[in-house]
């Protein structure tokens, strides 16, 4: 368990744009152990789109939230935040989400994951080799040597074209699902190795592989993929 706060110079939340709330709670977080303004006014805990970040913030007075509405919470463009009044600048660790959010995280992040399919599908096209013995896509919950070797086989013969393709190629029941419970164990900070998101705050020695940055870097310029820019 984490027990660390998060560093106020973070920058984490800045780089998300837009965030799915999983949470919004009109009369405030009674159980928020380190705000006590957060426990007598509207609060929502949401889920950044881009990197998965962990955001709270404080809706503009007289709006009412739905979970798992896409909300605007960027810092770029402040007049779009039609709904958004304030961002706290800290990410949340899994641990300060409510029950209702973390409930409702597995859902969030199948929206997300299947809206951002082609950036999932490169990376079951691009993942390399960590070790000599351990390869990037045996991190992935469900896959060991087996599963890896014919992802490897498949691929070679001509990269996937959708989460559909690699079920049917290669017998993976659900890569969604795989995608999703990974991507909770890293911000549950349970993880040496992150594939896909920088460690939660107070997690130590962790080493990065920065997938989703490098598949973003890949895409930006392909046409047809449509990129959420920084």
């Amino acid at each position: 368990m984490i027990d660390k706060r998060p560093r106020r110079e973070d920058k984490r939340v800045a780089r998300e744009n837009y965030a799915v709330v999983l949470d919004y709670m009109p009369q405030g977080n009674p159980v928020d152990r380190h705000h006590p303004s957060h426990r007598t006014r509207p609060i929502a805990q949401a889920i950044g789109t881009k990197y998965f970040t962990l955001i709270e913030f404080y809706p503009k007075p007289g709006i009412s939230l739905s979970q798992g509405e896409e909300v605007y919470v960027g810092f770029k463009h402040r007049e779009l935040r039609n709904k958004v009044e304030y961002v706290w600048g800290e990410p949340l660790i899994y641990d300060d989400l409510t029950g209702v959010a973390k409930s409702y995280l597995p859902e969030a992040l199948k929206s997300i994951i299947l809206k951002k399919e082609k950036v999932f599908v490169t990376f079951f096209n691009i993942s390399a080799p960590l070790t000599i013995k351990l390869h990037s896509l045996e991190l992935l919950p469900s896959i060991g040597k087996k599963t890896m070797w014919i992802i490897l086989q498949e691929r070679s013969k001509k990269p996937f074209t959708s989460f559909e393709d690699i079920k049917k190629k290669c017998k993976i029941p659900d890569p969604v699902e795989i995608i999703v419970n990974r991507i909770i164990s890293e911000l549950r900070g349970e993880e040496r190795y992150y594939l896909f998101l920088d460690p939660p705050p107070g997690v130590d020695n962790a080493i990065i592989l920065g997938y989703l940055h490098r598949i973003y870097r890949m895409l930006r310029n392909e046409r047809g993929f449509e990129f959420e820019e920084d």
